[in-house]
Formats: C-alpha cells, sequence, structure tokens
C-alpha cells in the first residue's frame, strides 16, 4: 500500500521527475496536469482513491521525455521527425514510451501502484493513426508491431486513467465543439476501449462507467467554456 502521506509528496509537481518532465516535455506535461484534473473528479465521482489516481496519472507519461519532439503535444514547429520515419518506426517509439516510462520510474523509485498506471494507461490498444499508415503501403506487416504491450488496466483507478487519457488527448483535435461534439466524441472513445475488452479486468461496473463519461463531458464543456444552451 501507498499511504496518503507518500502520495502528496508524490503529487507536488515541483519534486524533480514532474521538474524534469515540464523541462523536457512541456506539452506533455500539461497534458497529464489536466488529465490529472479529468480522473481525479471521475474518482470521486466513483468513490474510487482520487489521490491515487491524481498521482498516477500526473507520471503516466514520464515515458515520452527520452523523445519529446516525436509527440504532438511538445511539437511547436511544422516540423514532424514522424515524416522521415516508416510506419513501424514511427510506432516503436510511440509505444516504447511505456516501457521508458516504467524504466524511469524504477530509476527513482516510485512505488509499484504508481508504476501501475504507466504500464495499463494503453492496455493492448492499438497505435491506429500509424497501423492505418502502414496498411496504406501495402506490404506484409504484424499487427503486434502496433499495439501495446498491455497489461490491460486491473482496477477502477487504472480503467479511470485510460479514459481520461484517451478523451483529453483526443480533445485537441475537437474544431469548435458543441454540446452534442463532446458527448458522441466521449462515447465514441470510451465505447471502442470497452469493445476493446480493455476493462474486463478492472473491477468497474457500467453504471460507474457511464458516472465517469458525464463527469468527463462536463469537465470538457467547462474546458471550452461552452455555455449552457437555454430551449428556444
Amino acid at each position: 500500500m501507498v499511504s496518503d502521506v507518500s502520495l502528496l509528496e508524490l503529487s507536488d509537481t515541483n519534486s524533480k521527475l514532474l521538474k524534469e518532465l515540464s523541462n523536457k516535455a512541456p506539452g506533455t506535461f500539461h497534458h497529464s496536469l489536466q488529465v490529472a484534473n479529468l480522473a481525479e473528479a471521475s474518482a470521486n465521482e466513483i468513490g474510487a482513491n482520487a489521490m491515487l489516481v491524481r498521482v498516477g496519472a500526473l507520471y503516466h507519461d514520464i515515458g515520452k521525455m527520452n523523445n519529446p519532439t516525436y509527440f504532438t503535444e511538445n511539437q511547436v514547429t511544422s516540423i514532424n521527425p514522424h515524416d522521415d520515419l516508416d510506419p513501424k518506426e514511427s510506432a516503436r517509439i510511440i509505444i516504447n514510451h511505456v516501457i521508458e516510462g516504467i524504466e524511469l520510474a524504477r530509476k527513482y523509485n516510485l512505488p509499484d501502484r504508481v508504476i501501475d498506471f504507466i504500464r495499463t494507461h494503453h492496455g493492448t490498444s492499438f497505435v491506429y493513426y500509424f497501423y492505418k499508415k502502414q496498411e496504406e503501403l501495402d506490404q506484409p506487416f504484424k499487427e503486434s508491431d502496433f499495439r501495446y504491450p498491455g497489461p490491460i488496466p486491473f482496477s477502477k483507478e487504472t480503467a479511470i486513467l485510460m479514459m481520461a487519457d484517451s478523451v483529453e488527448a483526443a480533445s485537441k483535435s475537437l474544431n469548435n465543439p458543441t454540446y452534442q461534439i463532446i458527448d458522441q466524441f466521449v462515447e465514441k472513445i470510451i465505447t471502442g476501449q470497452m469493445n476493446g475488452n480493455q476493462f474486463l479486468n478492472a473491477n468497474i461496473t457500467f453504471k460507474e462507467i457511464q458516472m465517469i463519461k458525464k463527469v468527463l463531458k462536463q469537465k470538457l464543456t467547462n474546458i471550452y467554456h461552452l455555455r449552457v444552451e437555454y430551449p428556444e
């Protein structure tokens, strides 16, 4: 078990590791803060361990520090290093942020319960964008080269992080969002994860997933400063 005191210390964004993340990969650091807020609110809604999921969210992407410019949130110019790579190599770099995150976390002596969030936040999902690019090349390839190694989430808290992380990252691509767009967008992402059997081991109910979706929709609505649409 991790004590509340040690979780409180780990949640300090001035800690050495989080400072390093904010210096080397500021976009990832900002994303992690947003995910932490979404995940904490979701955990509070269903009575899960909100402090644990907040800390897990802050550290889940530390592996991106090693190659920050290969992740869109850190690209400040129009230059994308993936343009010079084949899709298989791009997918390998993306997938590796999980393995490298685990190694960094062990180096900095993060507790195993926090490392669990790094291991599971993509479960066994696809690096879909580069998988599709590879398909277009019409060359033989292994599907496993485009899939995260897992494991899938095995607690309510790790399942919450997976949902909050995917929703926050993908929300960056929303243009002129409305209530309806946000509603459909959250539904699509989480339904995709459920259809991909990512929550089978997570001890989470349909009702709890519905509650989490509602929180994520509300939070995104606030982030985009949407006004309440009153009936005519």
